[in-house]
């Protein structure tokens, strides 16, 4: 553009800017004639240009502006539009519509600066409001839609997720008090599971319903006291139990409604509202216009009609055209369009496993016998703790009876479930356990003896055992038999010590041990420990195996299509082979060599490894059918990857080292072998994006990493570890060492001579603990590989 135009452009933005101001629009036409005439001078003067995309300027008949590419009569390329109510873009164009990196600023000072799409806000961007509410994050179609930060004008400030608009997901609100609360999202309110804490040190952890607490939850306040209950703005639905600590309470008195006002300066800032979207300001266009002079034609029929809208997506009154357009973005939108970094599997859900004990269930009051047990335990208040402890506190008769009659005692409360007695073994230890493996004491309880029921796997264990799942999953309880829990107190001081030594020991985590009495003719004991539960996560276990080194029985006895994400495969079903980073397995070899001395020395067998994986491909469905034949299959749902041919072999792309050493691989997209594209690595995953989140992998926790799939040749049924076919999967990794409780008695030693007799001594599972140890790390080591 020549400088004399340069100072007209810049002349007739002043000039819209005052006419703006002062309302005066009597200018205009003389205006536009100066204008009019400016622009056909140097349209004369210059030649014609025989390119199809030429620089023009164009000034519409509605006094609009446009200087930039020009394509087929359209802004084509860069540049640069204002509009005669002062509004203005600055950016890319494609076809007559704002597409890619641009620019739109509004009369009163607010701006978005980012990616458009089709004229809409659509991509990653920043709004910057006029008065200084600042959001910056993913859009689609107009709406907050992904990952972002809003900070808002009062001071508050939110980082998470949004859905079309409103914070939707998990994310975390900081009041300008420095009040904040991290959880999970719904519509723009608190909703689901979160943590509420305030600047004085109390907190609530708990259930979210429409910004209040509901259901199960703790209050916890700075000296260590707590109150667990079921929470309700009702105070009739209100019920719950105090904890005082151990040092002199002030809460006594406290009344848990007391909460809800705690909460009523806890309001969730509203973000300004937009004058106008810039997918609107395109239906003021007059139309196709022919190279010089603008043609106006029919207009939308919903211009005039347009509303304000928040940038939170909140309308009022928005012309029912451009609601319609943002809703069909929203229902064509498929997860690779939206933000990568929170574009999950869009998986079936995994049903969670067993039936729950409702009233009725053969198990009913055992389980609420178990429920006030465990509340009583870990509510008591006890002396501080201290990891170092006396020998006593090992010693297996240490142990406390509490008996619960019905009307209630002195420390227990009524009940409705029949009288019994509750014994805790070794509860310091246990105690201690439970601050060594970092459970909060309140969560602890919320878990198991919350309002939600346990649940009942649908069988007892090859031991006989049963098992019980809390209903967020994080704990496991298993009914054991006296010689295990003889077995667990004698190796609890060598346990102990442990796993105290090795931070990412893979044996199991033990939170308690504890019997019920019941009362009545049969004086029936029923003994139970408390495990951690390794499949608890966020991401649904697709595969899980357990493995031990040997083949005798080792195979699922279920046909091929009764297996889903449910069933534990064994040794003879495993078809992979996983691969760990180079730093991941060593410290895998190393701390499998240390639990394998460990259970070695204690005497321990007929342990094995729990594998579970999660399958991060997309369009991942359940039913993933390990494969017993030649052919090479891989799960149902999941497409193969590409061999990506490099002068090392067929690999799959490497990809890039983080400052934590985990590896996340850099593919940007890549086709299976039968062409169909899936989505790239990079993409599917919000927990291998967000840094903030790589502290949660650890070993057997949350691992990415990838499985080679393997075949077995018809000829060889018992062949352990089948041939690799060079055909990879990206997946998240979960493993730990289970079953550690049966030691090498007497019963084993028979059953180890009676099966040598029938079958290959290597090959059954009853052996020595020092036989077994050797042959369960050979098979893991072969399992287990480092990725090249």
């Amino acid at each position: 553009m020549s400088k004399e135009n340069i100072g007209i452009v810049k002349a007739w933005e002043a000039k819209v800017r005052k006419s703006q101001a002062t309302k005066k629009n009597k200018n205009s036409s003389a205006f536009l004639t100066m204008m009019s005439a400016a622009v056909a001078h140097v349209d004369d003067d210059d030649p014609p240009c025989k390119e199809p995309e030429y620089h023009a300027e164009k000034i519409l008949f509605n006094g609009d502006f446009y200087t930039g590419q020009w394509l087929d009569n359209l802004p084509h390329g860069h540049g640069k539009y204002l509009w005669t109510d002062g509004c203005m873009y600055l950016g890319e164009w494609y076809k007559g519509k704002m597409m890619g990196k641009g620019k739109f600023s509004w009369p009163s000072g607010a701006t978005y600066e980012g990616e458009f799409k089709g004229g809409y806000m659509d991509g990653r961007g920043t709004y910057t409001g006029s008065s200084g509410d600042t959001f910056r994050g993913y859009w689609v179609v107009n709406l907050k839609h992904g990952n972002g930060t809003q900070s808002y004008a009062n001071g508050d400030y939110y980082d998470g997720d949004w859905r079309r608009g409103s914070q939707d997901g998990h994310g975390r609100y900081q009041w300008k008090r420095s009040n904040h609360y991290i959880g999970q999202w719904k519509n723009g309110l608190m909703n689901g599971s979160g943590t509420m804490m305030w600047s004085n040190g109390n907190r609530y952890d708990g259930f979210w319903e429409d910004g209040l607490p509901r259901g199960n939850g703790s209050f916890r306040w700075p000296d260590g006291s707590f109150y667990v209950g079921i929470w309700s703005t009702d105070p009739k639905e209100q019920n719950g139990t105090y904890y005082p600590s151990g040092s002199v309470s002030e809460n006594l008195d406290w009344d848990p409604q007391e909460l809800f006002l705690d909460l009523s300066d806890c309001e969730i800032a509203t973000c300004e509202k937009m004058s106008i979207l810039p997918s609107q300001k395109m239906l003021s266009w007059p139309g196709f216009f022919d190279q010089g002079n603008a043609k106006p034609v029919k207009r939308n029929d919903n211009e005039g009609r347009l509303k304000r809208i928040s940038v939170d997506g909140k309308a009022d009154g928005c012309g029912d055209g451009d609601l319609r357009d943002v809703e069909e973005g929203f229902g064509n939108l498929q997860v690779e369009e939206l933000d990568p970094k929170i574009s999950k599997l869009r998986a079936q859900p995994v049903k969670k496993q067993g039936v729950t004990i409702s009233k009725g269930h053969k198990n009913y009051e055992l389980m609420l016998n178990l429920q006030l047990g465990i509340r009583h335990s870990v509510g008591r208040p006890a002396p501080a703790i201290s990891l170092d402890l006396k020998s006593s506190a090992f010693d297996p008769k240490e142990k406390v009876w509490t008996k619960f009659p019905t009307e209630g005692s002195k420390h227990t409360p009524p009940h409705q479930s029949s009288e019994f007695k509750w014994k805790d073994y070794c509860p310091v230890v246990f105690r201690t356990l439970r601050k060594l493996f970092n459970v909060d004491a309140a969560d602890y309880m919320l878990s198991i003896c919350g309002n939600d029921a346990l649940r009942e796997l649908s069988s007892p264990g090859k031991s006989g055992s049963f098992f019980y799942l809390t209903n967020d999953d994080r704990y496991m309880i298993k009914t054991i038999k006296k010689a295990e829990g003889k077995v667990l107190l004698r190796m609890l001081p060598a346990y102990f010590k442990h796993v105290r030594a090795f931070e990412n020991t893979l044996v199991t985590k033990f939170y308690g041990l504890h019997c019920v009495k019941l009362t009545g003719p049969n004086q029936k004991k029923v003994r139970f420990v408390i495990m951690g539960n390794l499949f608890c996560s966020e991401f649904s276990i697709h595969r899980r195996f357990d493995l031990k080194g040997s083949s005798h029985g080792r195979i699922t006895s279920k046909p091929e299509s009764e297996i889903d994400p449910t069933t534990t495969l064994k040794d003879l079903d495993l078809n992979y082979v996983f691969r760990l980073q180079k730093s991941w397995f060593q410290e895998f070899c190393r701390q499998v060599d240390r639990d394998c001395d460990f259970l070695e020395q204690e005497r321990i067998m007929d342990y094995s490894l729990l594998v579970g994986l999660h399958f991060r491909e997309a369009s991942c469905r359940e039913a993933l059918t390990p494969s017993r034949t030649s052919e090479v299959r891989t799960p149902t749902g999941i497409r193969t990857p590409t061999r990506v041919q490099t002068p090392t072999g067929n690999r799959t792309p490497t990809g890039f080292q983080t400052p934590t050493g985990l590896h996340f691989p850099t593919g940007i997209g890549d086709e299976s072998e039968s062409g169909a594209l899936r989505l790239s690595r990079v993409d599917l995953d919000k927990l291998f994006i967000d840094p903030s989140r790589w502290a949660s992998v650890k070993l057997g926790i949350n691992m990415p990493t990838r499985v080679e799939k393997t075949v077995r040749k018809r000829d060889f049924e018992a062949q352990l570890i089948g041939e690799p076919t060079g055909v990879f999967h990206e997946v998240v990794l979960f493993f730990g060492i289970i079953d550690i409780l049966q030691d090498y008695d007497i019963s084993k030693k028979l059953e180890h001579a009676y099966k040598s007799m029938q079958y290959d001594p290597t090959s059954i599972s009853a052996v020595d603990p020092k036989q077994y140890s050797k042959r369960f790390r050979d098979f893991i080591f072969r399992v287990f590989a480092e990725d090249t």
